[in-house]
């Protein structure tokens, strides 16, 4: 039987793998409806991009579906801390979200041009604001929240919306908003042809070059910039249920480099990162799709990984009060709920991984702007 301090460790994975999960699928329909209205120029060419993101998408945001209950059952403090406190930003995502599917069914219900010039702009809109908001959030995290418990447990937020628009997190905002944005063009390097496909790998040149001038640039600024990390200073064990003002945490690591330095190993992430990015331009550059959509996803992986093991083992860390900041110790649920979430985790996340690869390979193909013609009815 697996003893508790096992099961936080075990869950701070699987929520990490949820969260790429998420950014590796709907990354790219997320990325593609952002490029919409630049790589398709009239109107078949921008039903050829929906079509090859349009039977993915819902199944695709199964994953932040599944990410967000694993973060209610798994993190309940962590949930109850970062939804109260950070309602507007997640509001602002939900609504951007909520375009998507009535764009996607409303767009061609009628064959007028601003009607569905409108709707192009509104997936847009859609695309853009999640994967700029996704950014801004692990920006800030590193930065660290406003917010404090008080002696009952209960959680207060000091910041606002705008705050979080701070310069660092802008430019977090731009590494998330150009990796998916590549990731999206080289989706759409692999499943379309002609014009559409040239546009889409001209794009991802250029998406690639801002993603790792970007990822290198934050990475510089939180080692350059002054920005402090934390560190526990009190004793600590792990395998406890904890109030999490029981521990003393003091803002001793330096550009958040404490976990490179303890484990070298973890720079492989940001090495993935940068090389993924590489490899993207390279691939994109020799018109090699598939070798193009490999590098944007090893960048994602690479990148939130980074994030990751930079702030392990801290997951919402406080700039208000230190000793506030939750962690992978002391801001889980109970170790039967950690077991129970474990089987249910076990036995439905590959149901979840086989069926989106079946449906993948069902509908894999090349998207043509033939095919819309000949199919003006059937298709979105």
């Amino acid at each position: 039987m697996l003893d508790y301090e096992s099961l936080k460790l075990i869950w701070w994975v699987l929520v990490g793998v949820l969260l790429i999960g998420f950014a590796l699928t709907d990354g790219f329909d997320l990325g593609a409806a952002a490029l919409m209205p630049f790589v398709g120029r009239n109107d078949t060419e921008r039903r050829v991009v929906i079509n090859t993101i349009a039977p993915h998408w819902d199944g695709n945001q199964v994953w932040l579906i599944t990410a967000g209950g694993a973060l209610f059952a798994a993190w309940p403090l962590v949930y109850a801390a970062a939804f109260s406190g950070l309602y507007g930003a997640l509001l602002l995502v939900l609504f951007a979200l909520f375009v998507r599917p009535v764009g996607f069914d409303y767009r061609s219900k009628l064959s007028n041009t601003r009607w569905r010039q409108s709707w192009d702009w509104a997936l847009f809109v859609g695309a853009l604001v999640p994967s700029l908001v996704f950014g801004v959030a692990f920006g800030n995290l590193l930065l660290g929240l406003p917010f404090e418990f008080d002696d009952s447990l209960r959680s207060t937020y000091h910041g606002s919306f705008w705050q979080l628009l701070s310069p660092f997190g802008l430019l977090a905002g731009l590494v998330s908003l150009s990796m998916l944005a590549l990731h999206g063009g080289t989706w759409l390097m692999m499943r379309t042809e002609g014009a559409i496909a040239s546009r889409s790998r001209h794009a991802s040149q250029v998406l690639a070059l801002a993603y790792v001038v970007a990822f290198a640039g934050a990475g510089a600024w939180l080692v350059l910039g002054g920005i402090q990390g934390l560190v526990i200073t009190s004793s600590l064990d792990p395998g406890v249920a904890l109030n999490p003002l029981a521990k003393t945490v003091s803002a001793g690591n330096p550009g958040w480099l404490g976990n490179y330095v303890l484990h070298p190993l973890t720079a492989i992430a940001p090495v993935l990162g940068l090389l993924g990015g590489l490899l993207a331009l390279l691939a994109a550059s020799c018109r090699a799709p598939r070798i193009a959509f490999l590098g944007s996803s090893l960048a994602i992986v690479g990148t939130l990984c980074t994030a990751g093991f930079a702030l392990f083992p801290f997951v919402m860390p406080s700039s208000l009060d230190p000793a506030s900041s939750l962690t992978v110790w002391d801001a889980v649920s109970s170790r039967t709920t950690l077991i129970i979430m474990l089987v249910a985790a076990t036995i439905f996340v590959p149901l979840i991984l086989c069926y989106t690869l079946w449906c993948y390979a069902k509908m894999w193909g090349k998207v043509t702007t033939a095919h819309i013609d000949s199919n003006t009815h059937s298709l979105y």
